[in-house]
C-alpha cells in the first residue's frame, strides 16, 4: 500500500483522474482492450468529471461498477446511473458499459451470466475503489452473509451481498477480481476514514474487507 496525501479534494480528483487515464493508456498499448471497475457513491463523481475528458481509445474500454444495488438504472440509488451521467460522457461516451442489474431476474439468478460477462473482459486494468468507516469496500461488508465465499480465491467473479443496513440486495465484484486489477486506487476523505484504514491494515479481511485489496494499492487521501 502506498499512501498519497493531497491538500484538498479537488487536487485529489484531478490527480487520480490523470493517473487512471495513464493506467488505461498503458494497458491499451499492451493489450488493445482495458476494463475498469469504479466505485459508486459521492466520492468518485469529481474524478469521473475529469476522467471522462481524457484522450484515449475509449472504444476499447469496458466500464463496470465495483458493485451495484439491485435497483433499476433510473433509481437514484443506482451506481449505473451515476456512471452514465458522470463518467460515460464527453470522450468517454464511446466506452462500453457492463451493467449488473438485470430486469426480470433475481440477483442470485444473475450470478452465473454476470460472472461470465466479467470473465470475458479479462483481468481488470484499473479498480477505483472507496471504503466505508466500517472498512467495507465495494459491497464486501464486515459480517455480511456470504462474505467468506466472496473473499475466497476461487469465488466467482460476482457475488450477491445482503447487508442488514441496506434496503436491497447488492451485486459485488469479488475480492479476487478487485485485487487482481493491474492498478488499484482507493480514495478516502477525512480523518475518520484514514483512522479506519490504519486499523484495517492489521486486521484480517473477514473483519476489514478492504484489507483484501490493499496489497500494491495506491491510497489517495484528502481532508
Amino acid at each position: 500500500m502506498n499512501l498519497n496525501e493531497y491538500p484538498d479534494r479537488e487536487m485529489l480528483s484531478i490527480s487520480v483522474a490523470n493517473r487512471i487515464a495513464g493506467d488505461l493508456k498503458n494497458h491499451l498499448l499492451r493489450h488493445g482492450r482495458a476494463a475498469i471497475a469504479v466505485a459508486g457513491g459521492t466520492s468518485p463523481g469529481p474524478i469521473f468529471d475529469d476522467l471522462c475528458a481524457a484522450e484515449l481509445d475509449w472504444e476499447n474500454v469496458c466500464v463496470m461498477a465495483s458493485d451495484e444495488r439491485w435497483v433499476p438504472e433510473d433509481s437514484e440509488r443506482s451506481n449505473a446511473r451515476l456512471i452514465r451521467e458522470r463518467l460515460l460522457t464527453n470522450r468517454a461516451a464511446r466506452a462500453e458499459f457492463l451493467p449488473f442489474f438485470t430486469n426480470g431476474m433475481e440477483p442470485d439468478e444473475a450470478i452465473e451470466p454476470l460472472s461470465a460477462k466479467v470473465r470475458a473482459q479479462g483481468n481488470l486494468a484499473v479498480a477505483l475503489l472507496g471504503m466505508g468507516n466500517d472498512m467495507h469496500t465495494a459491497s464486501l461488508f464486515p459480517g455480511v452473509a456470504g462474505l467468506a465465499e466472496a473473499l475466497s480465491p476461487d469465488a466467482p467473479e460476482v457475488a450477491v451481498m445482503r447487508p442488514d443496513s441496506q434496503p436491497e440486495a447488492r451485486i459485488s465484484l469479488t475480492a479476487r477480481v478487485l485485487d487482481g486489477a493491474m492498478a488499484k486506487h482507493l480514495v478516502i476523505f477525512g480523518d475518520e476514514k484514514r483512522a479506519a484504514l490504519e486499523r484495517a491494515v492489521s486486521l484480517p479481511p473477514e473483519e476489514a474487507p478492504v484489507q483484501a485489496v490493499l496489497s500494491e494499492c495506491q491510497v489517495h487521501w484528502a481532508p
